[in-house]
């Protein structure tokens, strides 16, 4: 990453007092302040949107061009520190691949991607009682095996393993239905499920684990419900090898996601739904990283009995809004 050159850089703009006492006024110097600069550049660059534009990208980019000269004169942005973000973003780019997407990371460290999908999920929904959503995360992996229900997502696990004793302790037996909104349940909907391994590893990040590992795609049966066998996430840093995580480095924040399972719940005729559950047993609840929890999707797995296969039960159902 480029290290920053010290400059002297002009007083930095008064930020906007959104108090009822003081708003005037401070808005007004806020103006005064950004008005040092040439005043009509930000109008010129919208201006020069051509009139065959796309009209989404007609419809937002002036509002975007505007946040962001605003946001470049409000805190005098020199060129330096212009440069390193760009060197950030490129850096983020270019270790990017089809098993890790670093630009999406860098936005979930931001809070970017879980406020786009709030903002997405209120303007699809038009049904009340659905499921959250919560983000996708740069981990997914499309065509994870389609598995009968009753199935086990944990491969390879044998004494040898590591992480063995831990994985024995939290196997866990997950079902639960899919629904409506009003309760009828939707068979052949596909559950498709994933999360790391206890030692806070999915398995693309992980040579030693087989391929797919605790992935897997399950269809409802007739009764709307699926059934597997997979383990308690666990908290675990989200990767700090990278440019995201350097960034997080000069926040001094912490990398730490607490423990959850992601999922995608589809059916034909009914809004996709991607979310995530976590487990109220973990620290990190109310420090997520990405800020992805929702108290909605806190849950608490229970012990469970007279099953060699687990050691725990969740049974948690997912309500799909009807597609428009």
């Amino acid at each position: 990453m480029r290290v920053l050159v010290s400059v002297t850089a002009p007083e930095p703009a008064i930020y906007m007092d959104t108090s009822q006492s003081g708003q005037n006024g401070r808005l007004g110097q806020l103006q005064e302040r950004q008005h040092q600069y040439d005043p009509t550049f930000t109008d010129k660059v919208i201006a020069a949107t051509g009139p065959n534009a796309r009209p989404r990208v007609a419809q937002i980019m002036p509002s975007l061009v505007r946040h962001l000269h605003d946001f470049a004169r409000e805190v005098n942005l020199t060129v330096d520190e212009w440069m390193s973000a760009v060197q950030l973003i490129n850096e983020s780019g270019q270790m990017s691949t089809d098993r890790r997407n670093e630009t999406q990371l860098l936005c979930d460290i931001l809070g970017l991607e879980t406020l786009v999908d709030e903002i997405t999920s209120k303007l699809l929904s038009s049904s009340s009682g659905v499921t959250p959503s919560a983000i996708l995360g740069p981990f997914y992996r499309h065509d994870a095996p389609l598995l009968p229900n009753g199935s086990s997502i944990v491969h390879g696990l044998t004494p040898s393993v590591p992480w063995y004793d831990q994985a024995i302790a939290d196997s866990a037996f997950i079902t639960g239905r899919v629904l409506t909104p009003s309760g009828a349940p939707i068979p052949n909907a596909i559950v498709d499920i994933w999360h790391t391994a206890p030692n806070g590893l999915y398995e693309q990040q992980d040579p030693s684990q087989p391929d797919m590992n605790l992935r897997g795609r399950f269809q409802t049966d007739a009764d709307g419900r699926y059934a597997l066998y997979a383990l308690r996430p666990v908290a675990y840093p989200i990767p700090d090898d990278g440019p995201a995580g350097k960034f997080l480095k000069m926040l001094d924040r912490r990398p730490y996601r607490p423990g959850h399972i992601h999922f995608i719940v589809s059916a034909d005729g009914f809004r996709t739904l991607t979310t995530q559950v976590f487990d109220d047993r973990d620290e990190f609840i109310t420090k997520d990283s990405v800020f992805a929890v929702k108290e909605e999707l806190v849950v608490r797995f229970v012990a469970r009995a007279g099953d060699e296969k687990a050691r725990w039960t969740l049974e948690y159902d997912f309500v799909l809004g009807k597609e428009e």
